[in-house]
């Protein structure tokens, strides 16, 4: 029994099957995150450049293991590294708004407390 559990992952990883399974893990990922951002989740665009990125390096796995040129392979880290950067910029962009958007603790001059003359 182990022998054949250990030459069929041996073929799934030789043939890059193992990585086509994880991508369909991925997109059952996606398909959920968009579900629950509908439903008033976290923002799309952010999660989907995420997982983006990772299906990205994952293909350049798969372009590895099955024996495609280094082109293929430097083509998907590219795509991965493009899509890590859009989910780092959507990230620093909400990071930004919402410190700008925060009010600063304490009374505000406007206050009766500061206004008052006595």
């Amino acid at each position: 029994m182990e022998g054949g559990l250990s030459s069929t992952f041996a073929s799934w990883f030789a043939s890059g099957r193992i990585v086509d399974g994880i991508l369909l893990l991925v997109a059952a990922e996606a398909l959920v995150l968009a579900w629950l951002s509908r439903r008033g989740g976290p923002p799309l665009a952010t999660l989907l450049a995420n997982l983006a990125s990772g299906a990205a390096l994952m293909l350049a796995l798969r372009a590895a293991l099955t024996g495609a040129g280094w082109f293929a392979v430097a083509g998907w880290m590219l795509a991965g590294l493009v899509a890590h950067s859009a989910d780092l910029g959507l990230r620093f962009r909400a990071a930004t708004a919402q410190r700008r958007s925060r009010a600063s603790p304490g009374t505000p001059p406007q206050r009766p407390a500061f206004t008052r003359v006595t």
